[in-house]
This record gives structure tokens, C-alpha cells and sequence, in this order.
């Protein structure tokens, strides 16, 4: 007799709370062996491949691709041994009464911190928070499903999901931290919400529709309603405009054609959700913007003798050395002489928090959009090492391989914008971080090189720092140190 086993999407780790399905890899049917992955999910920091920790038969699948689901909720379920006979796997089949001790309720709202283990991302949360939630999971199994409330004969269009649902007795059906705290942002009341998970579970999408609903904008009235329509006395006492049937047709007499059209072009254009590595930029953009008060200085700087210096290590044999990783050299340097721009800000505590090591950040563009990986530990690297690093983060970006500790951790950014054939930004701060280096592109420019005017490879580097954490003497001094090096490269042998 084959035993079905539920797979439930397990903890990331780094506080990821949610994933979207991007792929699946097996169908319903198919044969998976233990540990095999089985669906592909975009999050937050990356794109990962499950496994799955059962082997035997695919019985059945939880979501379609471009859904995006919550750690914990179901993704497949898995027939285990038996001789996988289809009168079997019919019996086993999705739908199939619960275990013993365990309602369908409790089988789908005790998934959230399942105890599911994906290999290097973690465990799920401790076992006192399971048996907390295993408590509300029972309380929400014996509340009563709400009564269904009939809509009013006359509505004009379907009633929104917060409207005529009675209040729920006990427990509200939720469990998921998440949907909980994207109600209370938006001051929803989740005992006026029905439910669509098994006995009136309340899932983020319930939340979500519900939210849409009171934000809706009221319609606009009807022409046919307008007091100007009702209360004149000429239209209702001259015969003739009752009696003439050229009044009565008249378009503008009954509606304003315009009135459609307007509306319709306000809600057209396409609707793109701000989701995964997406949704995440944007979070992390927009905290930057309200959070840190930027400010920007920028400088012209003469890279003929840097790029002459770089021709010279590669001519000499052995691993080529890339000009990011001369400029990270750079960077490292200028910022043991300026350790200001490599803090961060506790609001919290009112402090600024200066770090002891480098880990940089360089912005780099992928399909899935702009991701920032970051070198651990640049201070102690050599060029060599750096190119290397560089080289396997980038193949990793653009095979949206990336690990979330390949995403996390930087204490200051490396933004090479030069690479789409542009000369000067002024990017945003990657919070937390305290500053950003852009580099533009290097292109022949007139400039005056010893007393005479001649056609040397110019640079334009920005700086962008956190105003809290120093002045524009000190940003200033970091920047222009930056430009004396890339203009002199032999003021580095003085570090090393």
C-alpha cells in the first residue's frame, strides 16, 4: 500500500518568507528519487531548485508557474513505496481523507514551519514556534465555517470579498505571519475576510483581493442620475420633448460617450507585479531614498597611465587582471584611509557603525534584472584573486545561479555603469551601506597633460555617500585619492 507524502516548501534561510514557482521539473507521474530537485522558485535573493527529501511517484502538484507561495505551503505530493499499482495511486490520490488524529484543516495550516530541510539554506523555525502554531492550528480546525450571505438582488456588480461576511467566531483562520502583517499594514480587519483554504483558511491572496476592494475608487455617477437631468422644469412641462422621438434618441441626451473611454484609458497599459529579485530592488531602492540622505561629488580623471599599467601586468603572462579589479584595489585602499564610508547607520541606537572588513559590492545587470554580488573579504585579495572572484560571480548572475550569502553582506558598492557606453550617475546608496563609487565609461578626450593639450583616456568617478556618516571634506578626500591612483597608479606601491 503506497503511503502519500506531503512536500511543503521548505525555510530559505536569510528571513525569506515567501517564493515564486518559476519551472517546474516534474510532472504528475512522474518517478522522483530522494533529494532530486523538483520545482525551480525565484525569491528575493535568488533563484534556487528544491529537492525533493521523498522518493516514489508524483501524485499531484500545489501552484502553477508565476505563482508565488508562502514557506510552509503545500508544493507536491509523493506516493512512497507500494507496488505502484494505479489502483494505488487512484487511492492515493490528492483529495484522499486525512490521517488519523488530523483534519484537513489542521494538515493545511500545521504546514507552515513543516520541519522540511533545504540543503544550505537552514532549518525551519524552532520547535517551541511549530507547537505554538500547531495549538492555533487545532483552535482554527474547530472554529465554524462562516454561512454564506446571499447578495442583494439589485447590486449592480459582484460584491467585494470584505462585503457581507459575518464576523468569525474564536480564532481568526491564519496562521501565516505574513498574510497577518500585510493586513495590519493596511488596516484590514482579517475577521471580515472569507476565506478560500480548506476550512476558511485565510491565504495571502484573500488578503490581497480584500485590500484591492476598499481601495477600489467609487463609480462615477451616472449621467442619467445628474440633478440637471431631473429637476428642470422645461424638460418636464414642453410636450414637445416628450412626444418627440428625435429628443429621446439623441446620444447626448442619455449618456456622455466620453465618460467610457476616459475611464478606460486610466486603467490601460500593462500590469507588471513587482515580485522576486524585482520586488526586492524596488523595496531596497525605495528604504534607500527615504532613509539616507544622499548627496553626490564626481570628478574628471586621466586613466591613460592605469590602462597603460594593466596592458603591462597581462603582457608579463599569467591570469589576466581585469580593470574592475584594479579599481577594486583602488577602492580598498582609499577606503582604509577613509573607514567613514565603510560603516553603516543604527537609527535604532542613534551610532554610526564602523565595520572592520571590506566586502564589495559590484552592480551587475542580469535577465531577471539588476543584482549586486558581493566579494567577501576584497581587503585581502590580491588583482589576481579579485578577477577570479569577479569572473565566477558574474557567470553566476547571469545563470541566475547566485546563492542568497553570493547577495548579502556588502559594506560598500562598486558600480561600473561605463559598461552601457554612459559617462557619469548618480546611482542610489544600496542600503545599508554608507557610499557608492560609479565609474563611467574610459574614451579619448583633449586634456592637458604636462603643459600641453593632447588626447589622453578619460574617466568621470562619482561618489555617492550617506551624509550622515561624514561631510563633503571627507567624501571629497575619499574621491579625489580614488582619481590620484587611477591617474598615478605607482601611489598604490605606498599601501602595499
Amino acid at each position: 500500500m503506497a503511503q502519500v507524502l506531503e512536500f511543503k516548501l521548505p525555510d530559505l534561510g536569510e528571513g525569506l518568507t515567501e517564493a515564486e514557482i518559476v519551472r517546474w521539473l516534474v510532472a504528475v507521474g512522474d518517478v522522483v528519487a530522494i533529494d532530486q530537485p523538483v520545482v525551480e522558485v525565484e525569491t528575493a535573493k535568488a533563484m534556487v531548485e528544491v529537492p525533493c527529501p521523498y522518493g516514489g511517484v508524483v501524485t499531484a502538484r500545489y501552484g502553477e508557474e508565476g505563482t508565488e507561495l508562502p514557506v510552509g505551503a503545500p508544493l507536491l505530493t509523493v506516493a512512497v513505496g507500494g507496488t505502484g499499482a494505479p489502483e494505488e495511486l487512484a487511492e492515493a490520490a490528492p483529495g484522499a481523507a486525512p490521517t488519523v488524529g488530523e483534519t484537513a484543516a489542521e494538515s493545511a495550516v500545521s504546514s507552515e514551519y513543516s520541519g522540511n530541510v533545504l540543503v544550505g539554506y537552514g532549518t525551519a523555525g524552532p520547535a517551541a514556534r511549530r507547537r505554538r502554531v500547531r495549538h492555533e492550528s487545532h483552535a482554527v480546525a474547530k472554529a465554524p465555517a462562516p454561512a454564506p450571505v446571499a447578495a442583494p438582488v439589485a447590486a449592480a456588480a459582484p460584491a467585494p470579498v470584505t462585503e457581507a461576511v459575518p464576523g468569525h467566531d474564536g480564532p481568526v483562520p491564519v496562521i501565516s505571519p505574513l498574510v497577518r502583517k500585510l493586513a495590519r499594514d493596511r488596516g484590514l480587519d482579517l475577521r471580515e475576510v472569507r476565506g478560500s483554504g480548506p476550512a476558511g483558511l485565510i491565504l495571502r491572496a484573500d488578503v490581497e483581493l480584500a485590500i484591492a476592494a476598499l481601495e477600489r475608487p467609487a463609480a462615477a455617477p451616472s449621467p442619467v442620475a445628474a440633478p440637471s437631468s431631473v429637476a428642470a422644469p422645461s424638460s418636464v412641462a414642453a410636450p414637445s420633448s416628450v412626444a418627440a422621438p428625435s429628443s429621446v434618441a439623441a446620444p447626448s441626451s442619455v449618456a456622455a460617450p466620453a465618460a467610457a473611454p476616459s475611464a478606460a484609458v486610466a486603467t490601460a497599459g500593462e500590469r507588471v507585479p513587482l515580485r522576486g529579485v524585482r520586488g526586492a530592488v524596488a523595496d531596497k531602492l525605495s528604504r534607500s531614498r527615504t532613509e539616507i540622505p544622499d548627496a553626490t561629488c564626481w570628478v574628471d580623471a586621466d586613466a591613460t597611465e592605469l590602462m597603460a599599467a594593466r596592458a603591462a601586468m597581462n603582457a608579463a603572462g599569467g591570469p589576466k587582471i581585469s580593470l574592475l579589479a584594479l579599481l577594486a584595489r583602488i577602492c580598498v585602499h582609499a577606503l582604509a584611509r577613509f573607514p567613514e564610508l565603510n560603516s553603516t547607520v543604527d537609527m535604532a541606537a542613534r551610532e554610526i557603525v564602523r565595520l572592520p572588513a571590506v566586502h564589495l559590492g559590484f552592480a551587475a545587470q542580469t535577465p531577471r534584472g539588476l543584482v549586486v554580488p558581493v566579494v567577501k573579504d576584497a581587503g585581502t585579495r590580491t588583482a589576481e584573486s579579485l578577477t577570479a572572484e569577479f569572473a565566477r560571480l558574474t557567470e553566476a548572475a547571469r545563470e541566475s545561479a547566485l546563492t542568497p550569502a553570493d547577495l548579502t553582506g556588502g559594506t560598500f558598492t562598486l558600480n561600473n555603469y561605463g559598461v552601457f557606453g554612459v559617462d557619469g550617475s548618480t546611482p542610489i546608496i544600496n542600503h545599508p551601506e554608507a557610499a557608492m563609487l560609479g565609474v563611467g565609461r574610459i574614451i579619448p578626450k583633449p586634456w592637458v597633460h604636462q603643459g600641453e593639450l593632447a588626447v589622453r583616456q578619460v574617466v568621470q568617478l562619482s561618489l555617492t555617500f550617506d551624509h550622515r556618516v561624514c561631510d563633503g571634506g571627507t567624501a571629497g578626500g575619499f574621491l579625489r585619492y580614488v582619481a590620484d591612483c587611477v591617474e598615478q597608479p605607482a601611489v598604490l606601491l605606498r599601501t602595499l
